[in-house]
């Protein structure tokens, strides 16, 4: 039995959109899959409404062409539905791509949605807004928020790092975090990560015990004061130590981040509005996706 799917595509974010196209259409066809629907993204949309499109169109797999602000876009729809999640990854990031071992060749990865597995996993909320890797307050958003798409085109993701240079002073925020209603800790921190997964950028463990189908969020407070803490904090996350310097890590299903004055957010990369508070909650199972068959 086929399938009918359906491609939300960034065109921004994909070199030879016509190559590609034809290529995703040619190893769909070579399954026996119907041509598939086809809808870009666009400023003002950045794949949801593409993506009701196709769901009630009939589509039975979504294909997020793009990077992970489309993946976020298509799984904040495709959240609680039946409807499978494919991911051709041509961003920066690709985060959900790395955690859960996606290439970025389009032909493999049409293959993975033909031939491969189904894997139900979980999605993090914040408000009506599902993501699929990580939130964050401070530090890494405001990285994210100066970070040139010029110098992302041309570095890839270490144009993060450049960027984050310029925020290493800066002054730690105030917090009060609580996990799953229980007391609230106080911390200076200089940024909050909330992750459904645990690798970021080159394929840096920040959170190694992160699964994204264990119905939890794993937490990383990061209080590094000076240049030194920065680079210990660093080399013990790289080295995947047990403990790591100037970082302390939670795990819960509700996340509540109080702060002293707005700061900067981000959800799987997309920065969203500043702001005193960042509330994260756990949708278990939510999320089909297509991943890898064990046998290749």
């Amino acid at each position: 039995m086929t399938t009918r799917s359906a491609v939300v595509v960034n065109p921004a974010k994909v070199v030879d959109l016509d190559g590609k196209r034809r290529a995703v259409c040619d190893a769909l066809a070579g399954a026996g899959w119907p041509e598939p629907m086809w809808r870009e993204t666009t400023p003002e949309d950045p794949g949801c409404g593409q993506t009701r499109e196709a769901v009630a169109a009939g589509a039975g797999v979504v294909f997020a062409f793009g990077g992970d602000g489309t993946v976020m876009a298509c799984a904040s729809v495709l959240a609680g539905t039946p409807v499978a999640l494919a991911v051709l990854p041509s961003g920066t990031g690709n985060l959900l791509a790395t955690n859960l071992g996606l290439g970025s060749d389009v032909t493999e990865g049409v293959k993975v949605a033909t031939h491969g597995e189904r894997r139900r996993i979980d999605v993090g909320a914040v408000e009506d807004t599902s993501f699929t890797v990580m939130a964050g307050m401070g530090f890494d958003a405001a990285m994210i928020d100066s970070t040139s798409e010029s110098l992302k085109r041309r570095i890839g993701w270490l144009a993060y790092a450049l960027s984050g240079l310029k925020h290493l002073r800066h002054r730690p925020m105030k917090v009060r975090i609580t996990l799953d209603g229980g007391t609230p800790m106080r911390r200076r921190a200089r940024t909050v990560l909330i992750g459904n997964v645990g690798r970021l950028q080159g394929g840096i463990p920040l959170l190694p015990d992160a699964v994204p189908d264990d119905g939890y969020l794993d937490v990383a407070v990061l209080t590094p004061r000076t240049i030194g803490n920065w680079l210990g904090l660093a080399w013990g996350v790289v080295r995947r130590r047990p403990v790591v310097q100037s970082m302390e890590t939670f795990r819960a299903g509700r996340v509540d981040v109080r702060a002293d004055r707005p700061y900067p957010r981000q959800l799987d990369g997309d920065v969203i509005g500043a702001a005193k508070s960042l509330t994260v909650t756990i949708r278990p199972a939510a999320l089909t996706v297509c991943v890898p068959s064990i046998d290749g």
